[in-house]
């Protein structure tokens, strides 16, 4: 670390310009080759993937997405006016020459005619693509949407709905410039340099456009997802400046104690960034865990995650001592300058004033108290997560003035919102299955209390022996209603089995909808095993580092109590929508089913950066005076406003994309990530941790003599690895420490 850092400041011209270069090279190819994301994964051994790869063999034409291109008529106007139906054939004409577009049923035909809604003000059409969605590029996207919208007409509005619709609508970035500007005001307050402000958000700003960038070209040969770019910014904002905060931090201490300015950036990676290394990998491998759940949509996520982290912490532990290298004394206050001419170098101590040392002293003697009222608002706050349903939002919670969102309001104003999630059931036999047996499964399915229609069955052309009949089942209820899963289950469980007993042949619920609530389903089944390694995980690396047994069960059991506290917001604010209009929620609804896994390895890597930086602090006091007393004290008091500065910049960073506007889906992330933060940093760290510290006394550092032993040793700080160069200079807050 100190070679990489004295390099990087002597040759600070050199490094700049690499990373200029990088930025400028990564956004041109991305903007010249152009971005290919997309929300589509496969889930193999489900009823609805299954229904898929049978029509991809048997009829390729009917095996893609169903898009729908919605019409509604004012001013007096029906859609079967002649000026009308002229135009939206016209326009419908243009499409079916699209690429990928094997079949479109107008609504003015007689197969059509019950896509016309009985008021006469509504209409659709559907789009049928000889392929998925993730093999229609975003330019073909955008190129199928516009010409749809061509019909826009006075007095008839075009709005088009589905998976190809939704991949035409560009990632909105909208959030990152009010958290980049918050984050500013925070550490222009914490430094008092526009110097020392600048670096952190030049550092994190530089190493994240040149990671977009990167993100983008990936998206044309591996599947990432939409919100890719939004979620990189995202987190990397807060990592990325929480990063470079620590290491600016150390290095002005180094500045005040009278060391030059090369030396101060060499002592300052080699302690911090230590810190920041071993916290980046943290969440990397935490995020990369996600590739143990065998669902390809969370592999890009993965990914995109962890090169938006990987590159912020790169920067801090290179573009950063080059920058720091340029300012000199700059990054210095005017006051902290005065200070040193006038009165020298000098070590700052912890101090025993101000907030933090009078708060550390009330938990030490009233553990009880702090550790029992931190508690019950954390255990308040987590409750609605008992109530917590998994599942898939539809366009209904698309930002308004969208496509999708204005043909979705449109479809369930016109027809009801079960239109908005068509059921495909794909009877499957060997021979043409006869028509009686095909009627009585249609009556048996439209029977059910929850379904809408049942379209007549269609059989396609047969292939090797095998025969394929379609049946849309049109539920009562939207897409994302837990009514509509229910109505699968029961369609599959029983209706269906039912229906065709003793015929010989296979049915399948299949379509977009089906999907959804597989993936939802598969996702929830593996998430156990994905918590036990996470925390596995975070106790052994604990252990390892700490020698002890019982703080990383501590430190175990609070991360998963500050995350169930941030499921508990969630729930309380998406799915029973207490406070959404706050948050920009129109729709309560599920959340979404991927979440749990992205954001318990999110906030675990970024609980576990808090809770090395105070008990590394804590963990140096008991190793100088073997009093856990006096060491978890000190080191409350000293870490105490540093953590709470670099989460309150988190808070900010994620809060602004919660009220943004966008998609409902980075919403969820915001508020999830600020509560989380919120919770971890704030009341577990620096009250509940402490107290239960207090309260064990020297049981904290238990750690048995045969495994010592047998484990190898790993520390933080460097003078625990026996790194001579390291000068005696004493820290004052948990940047220097770790």
């Amino acid at each position: 670390m100190r070679t990489l850092a004295s390099w990087c400041f002597r040759h600070r011209r050199v490094v700049l310009t690499l990373w200029v270069i990088a930025l400028l090279a990564t956004s041109f190819a991305s903007r010249e080759i152009g971005t290919n994301f997309s929300n589509s994964f496969s889930l193999p051994n489900t009823p609805s993937t299954d229904a898929i790869a049978i029509l991809q063999r048997v009829s390729p034409q009917n095996s893609g997405d169903i898009e729908r291109i919605v019409f509604e008529t004012s001013d007096g106007l029906s859609v079967t006016s002649p000026a009308v139906e002229q135009q939206i054939n016209a326009m419908l004409a243009t499409v079916a020459l699209l690429p990928h577009v094997s079949h479109v049923q107008s609504p003015f035909t007689p197969a059509g005619a019950t896509q016309v809604s009985s008021a006469g003000r509504v209409a659709f059409a559907n789009v049928n693509f000889n392929v998925g969605a993730t093999s229609v590029s975003t330019k073909e996207a955008q190129r199928f949407v516009s010409t749809a919208r061509s019909a826009d007409m006075r007095g008839l509005q075009v709005a088009v709905s589905g998976q190809v619709a939704e991949k035409a609508i560009p990632p909105s970035l909208g959030g990152s410039l009010p958290g980049i500007l918050l984050a500013g005001i925070v550490l222009l307050l914490v430094f008092g340099s526009l110097a020392a402000m600048l670096l952190p958000l030049a550092s994190a700003l530089l190493s994240l456009g040149t990671a977009i960038g990167i993100i983008g070209l990936l998206s044309n040969v591996m599947k990432m997802p939409e919100f890719s770019t939004q979620l990189v910014l995202l987190i990397g904002l807060g990592v990325g400046i929480d990063y470079a905060l620590f290491i600016v931090t150390r290095h002005r201490q180094g500045l005040l104690a009278g060391l030059d300015a090369e030396a101060a950036v060499v002592k300052a990676v080699n302690t911090s960034g230590r810190a920041v290394l071993f916290a980046g990998m943290i969440v990397c491998i935490a995020l990369l865990g996600m590739f143990a759940i065998g669902v390809s949509f969370l592999y890009g996520v993965a990914i995109s995650a962890s090169i938006g982290v990987a590159f912020t912490m790169l920067a801090a532990l290179t573009l950063l001592p080059a920058m720091l290298g340029f300012c000199g004394p700059k990054v210095l206050s005017r006051r902290q300058c005065r200070r040193l001419r006038n009165e020298g170098p000098r070590i700052v101590g912890a101090g025993a004033r101000g907030f933090w040392p009078r708060w550390s002293g009330f938990v030490s003697r009233r553990p009880i108290l702090a550790a029992g009222g931190a508690l019950i608002v954390v255990v308040l706050v987590a409750l609605p997560f008992f109530s917590l349903r998994l599942g898939s939002s539809d366009q209904g919670n698309d930002p308004v003035g969208t496509t999708t969102r204005t043909a979705y309001d449109l479809l369930a104003t016109g027809f009801g919102a079960g239109y908005n999630g068509q059921l495909t059931v794909v009877v499957v036999g060997h021979g043409a299955p006869p028509a009686s047996t095909l009627a009585q499964l249609r009556d048996a399915i439209s029977t059910h209390v929850d379904v809408a229609s049942v379209s007549p069955p269609f059989t396609l052309p047969p292939k090797d022996d095998t025969t394929v009949s379609l049946l849309n089942v049109i539920p009562r209820s939207a897409p994302q209603d837990a009514a509509t899963t229910n109505l699968i289950d029961s369609l599959r469980g029983t209706t269906i089995p039912s229906a065709v007993h003793g015929t010989g042949l296979t049915v399948l619920v299949g379509g977009s909808t089906a999907v959804l609530v597989d993936f939802t389903r598969v996702l929830s089944n593996k998430l156990p095993l994905f918590i036990a390694l996470v925390v596995a995980l975070s106790f052994l690396l604990l252990a390892l580092v700490f020698r002890s047994i019982v703080i990383p069960l501590t430190a175990a059991l609070m991360n998963i109590l500050s995350i169930g506290a941030a499921f508990g917001v969630l729930v309380a604010v998406f799915q029973h929508g207490t406070l959404g209009g706050l948050f920009g929620v129109n729709r309560p609804g599920p959340v979404e089913s991927f979440l749990p896994v992205m954001l318990f390895a999110i906030l675990f890597g970024l609980s576990m950066d808090y809770e090395v930086f105070l008990i590394s602090r804590i963990h140096e006091e008991w190793l100088k005076s073997g009093d856990n007393r006096t060491a978890v004290r000190d080191g409350l008091a000293s870490t105490g406003k540093t953590i709470t500065a670099a989460a309150l910049i988190m808070i900010m960073i994620f809060g602004s994309f919660i009220l943004a506007g966008g998609e409902r889906i980075i919403k969820e992330f915001g508020l999830g990530l600020a509560a989380g933060i919120f919770m971890d940093a704030v009341l577990i760290r620096m009250a509940i941790v402490p107290a239960v510290m207090f309260m064990l006394g020297r049981s904290n550092w238990w750690f048995p003599r045969w495994l010592d032993k047998k484990l190898p040793r790993a520390a933080i700080d460097p003078m625990s690895v026996g790194d001579e160069h390291v000068d005696e200079i004493v820290p004052s807050d948990p940047v220097a420490v770790v």
